[in-house]
């Protein structure tokens, strides 16, 4: 018997870990088809929420909030570029990229889910961030998102300038922070079993069949 499965996939858009999670968990889902399907919910995290609307250069922020040299700070952008590369996801960050506050692109995503669109929402904003090195700040690039993502341009545009769907983020925010929900990406599959960081595909596809096995 095929089991469904419900995953809360809680991330941020400028979270490198998160891409590669996401795409990691999607490949392992695909190989274990024959034993589940998964429904995938975003859910808000913010790894910056006192980020200035200007952003901060990426090094320069990785430095001050983690302590990381630049050849450190290089040798994670390589790995990261190069576990992406594997995934079929192209990271073109560099030291002179900018990291952004992103709380107006979990309003965007709170309003994608109600429009069944919120996965395509979702790869759309790592792609404008990650591949295409836009400015997440720009409320216009959230829009080109959106558009991408199947959704309707001017309806955006509204969610965006009305200030909708904050009450209800901030709620999510707070119910992840209260499960102990500190870093990300972290996966919840069943309200029960977490998975944290950007695993590898076998170690996604071993825990997958192993709760569809438990019935």
């Amino acid at each position: 018997m095929v089991k469904a499965l419900k995953i809360d996939f809680v991330s941020d858009v400028v979270c490198p870990w998160c891409v590669i999670g996401l795409k990691s968990l999607e490949t392992a889902i695909a190989n274990a088809s024959d034993v589940l399907t998964a429904d995938i919910t975003f859910q808000p995290f913010e790894l910056n929420p006192d980020m200035p609307p200007e952003g901060e250069n990426v090094a320069e922020h990785i430095a001050r909030k983690y302590g990381a040299d630049a050849t450190r700070s290089e040798g994670t952008r390589d790995l990261i570029r190069n576990s992406a590369a594997e995934l079929g996801f192209t990271m073109a960050t560099t030291r002179d990229s900018r990291i952004w506050n992103t709380f107006d692109c979990h309003r965007l995503l709170h309003w994608a889910a109600l429009e069944g669109r919120q996965p395509q929402l979702k790869m759309a904003l790592f792609t404008a961030h990650f591949t295409d090195q836009k400015s997440l700040a720009d409320p216009e690039v959230l829009v080109d998102a959106a558009v991408t993502a199947g959704l309707d341009g001017d309806a955006a545009r509204h969610v965006l300038a009305t200030g909708a769907y904050i009450a209800e983020v901030r709620q999510e925010e707070r119910h992840w922070r209260d499960m102990d929900i500190h870093a990300v990406p972290a996966i919840i599959i069943n309200g029960k079993y977490l998975i944290t960081g950007g695993q590898p595909v076998a170690a996604f596809e071993k825990v997958l069949r192993r709760i569809a096995a438990e019935g």
